[in-house]
């Protein structure tokens, strides 16, 4: 016997003793008069309620924390450590500038560099195109 029979065997001797079950009839009158709060399902269904929302809370509470005292001294560091790094690199081009007389030295022409198999649609320079940084192919 393959597994999906079994399988599906199992299920269905599972679910019969409850398609057996006769339902009980009850007026409308009776199920109306009957409360809610005495069923025991619905006791149960508080109490999973009740503890479901403690729980969010606490996790809620957690994560609150870990993003306060965690996460915003992690972010203040590295914009620190950013901040140090590109102001040390700007010193450093500026030295490189004084050092040529105010200019950037000419960059070498690598043949990987800069190459076009055809032109962008805006213009010979990329779109992010920086002139502080990036070569004007504009003025080849």
């Amino acid at each position: 016997m393959s597994f999906a029979a079994r399988t599906l065997s199992r299920r269905i001797a599972a679910r019969a003793p409850s398609r057996l079950q006769a339902a009980k009839p009850r007026s409308f009158a009776t199920a109306a008069t009957e409360s809610i709060a005495e069923k025991p399902n619905f006791q149960h269904y508080l109490k999973e309620d009740q503890a479901l929302t403690h729980h969010a809370a606490e996790a809620s509470d957690l994560w609150r924390k870990i993003s306060f005292y965690v996460c915003v001294p992690a972010i203040a560091v590295c914009v620190a450590w950013v901040y140090n790094a590109e102001a040390e690199h700007a010193a450093h081009i500026e030295h490189i500038k004084h050092e040529n007389g105010g200019e950037l030295p000419e960059t070498p022409l690598y043949d990987h560099m800069n190459r076009r198999s055809k032109p962008f649609p805006w213009g010979p320079n990329s779109l992010f195109f920086n002139p502080h940084v990036n070569k004007n192919m504009a003025d080849e």
